[in-house]
């Protein structure tokens, strides 16, 4: 599977590994930039082209010390010049400044319950190809060997020098430890991968720096960059798959709570009571009706959104989606409810009408209530989001 290219916003990251005490960091090709260097290449990045004029200005420093800095990256290759621009005055032309969008790649690895996928995404943002695999074993080594092979593929096809990888992002279900954003909590089909040092492990099998996400938050910074992100900078992401997860963007930044773990919606359903709204029960009910589906991979590969069983599945979850979706509506007030994540767009069209956000009208008037939408990025929105913070953590702000 593969997505047209995008060019897309880094996300920005309030924590996460520094990748200088990596032993797989390349240091002589990826040298450190200052705060005010990582400040233009975050603006470079989100309003090119830009004059140096215009950056000075952005930023609050002088177009002497803008111009040594903007000189200094040009030098290392992440900026060029480009265009000249018209000021709008008589005679006066400047040079813009744009990113070299192969100065840095990054690979985003999605770990799922039954498959792999892996996305490249250039310096610019943009993401240049994404690919998804089915596994039937979720080892590790069975991982490991499917992931190097992979990014292999993808390395001879998009990237010229591949001393030019940066590193990896891998989003992951599951929750992170008290105290610690390296290891994960993960489903029982994942047990492998639980209370690993995830991050450690797979720098040593794949030789670059590894960053470690929650799938369902990575897929809502994925979300944000090539999807609803583009119209909304306060949403709520439902990330429907195998089980059930989500994340939260507030004024185009996740929010990860105390521990890493906020935005985990499935934890508001009470056990027992309330079936979770995920795909794994979808296909036990299609299968219940005579779909010979043995996974979710197979039901994503091969869904017709008027199976029988489908329907059921509808009715059986839309009290517990209209629950989540109501809390967050109450608490967070966001422009959009998102649903995304593995579920076909087809089965989140014919969903979304039947949930309803409960509202205590007072003087016949409702308050304003957030749409809930379908998801628009493309391909596997946790390896973009996953691709994405992999950049951004040593080099935007």
């Amino acid at each position: 599977m593969s997505l047209s290219s995008k060019s897309v916003t880094i996300q920005k990251s309030d924590e996460g590994p520094d990748p200088v005490t990596s032993k797989y960091f390349r240091a002589h090709t990826f040298e450190p930039n200052s705060e005010v260097e990582r400040a233009i290449l975050g603006l470079v990045l989100r309003r090119s082209p830009l004059t140096q004029a215009e950056i000075a200005s952005e930023i609050d420093r002088s177009q002497q010390t803008v111009s040594r800095l903007i000189s200094r990256l040009i030098e290392r290759g992440a900026l060029r010049q480009g265009e000249r621009i018209s000021s709008g005055k008589r005679g006066q032309v400047s040079t813009s400044i744009e990113i070299v969008p192969e100065y840095a790649y990054s690979f985003g690895v999605a770990i799922l319950w039954d498959a792999l996928a892996v996305t490249v995404m250039d310096f610019s943002g943009t993401v240049i190809d994404i690919r998804e695999t089915a596994m039937t074993l979720m080892t590790h080594d069975s991982v490991v060997a499917e992931l190097r092979s992979m990014i292999d593929e993808l390395s001879k096809e998009w990237i010229v020098d591949d001393t030019r990888v940066f590193g990896v992002g891998v989003g992951i279900p599951g929750t992170f430890l008290r105290g610690n954003r390296r290891q994960v909590n993960t489903p029982l089909i994942l047990g492998e991968w639980a209370n690993m040092d995830i991050e450690a492990v797979l720098e040593d099998d794949l030789g670059l720096p590894v960053w470690i996400e929650n799938d369902g938050n990575a897929a809502a910074i994925g979300e944000s960059l090539v999807g609803v992100g583009r119209w909304a900078k306060d949403f709520v992401y439902l990330y429907v798959s195998t089980g059930l997860g989500g994340g939260v963007i507030l004024d185009g930044e996740l929010v990860r709570g105390e521990y890493g773990n906020a935005g985990e919606v499935a934890q508001l359903l009470p056990p027992g009571i309330y079936p979770h709204p995920n795909l794994e029960l979808l296909r036990q009910l299609v299968h219940k009706h005579g779909q010979e589906i043995t996974t979710v991979s197979e039901l994503i590969d091969k869904f017709d959104v008027n199976w029988p069983g489908v329907d059921e599945w509808i009715v059986q979850v839309r009290d517990s989606l209209s629950l989540i979706v109501s809390a967050a509506a109450a608490l967070l007030d966001p422009q959009a409810i998102v649903i995304g994540g593995r579920i076909p767009s087809s089965l989140a069209e014919k969903t979304i009408p039947h949930i309803e956000i409960y509202d205590q009208r007072r003087r016949s008037d409702s308050r304003p209530l957030p749409p809930t939408v379908v998801a628009e990025a493309g391909g596997d929105s946790a390896a973009i989001g996953a691709a994405a913070l992999t950049l951004n953590s040593y080099f935007f702000s």
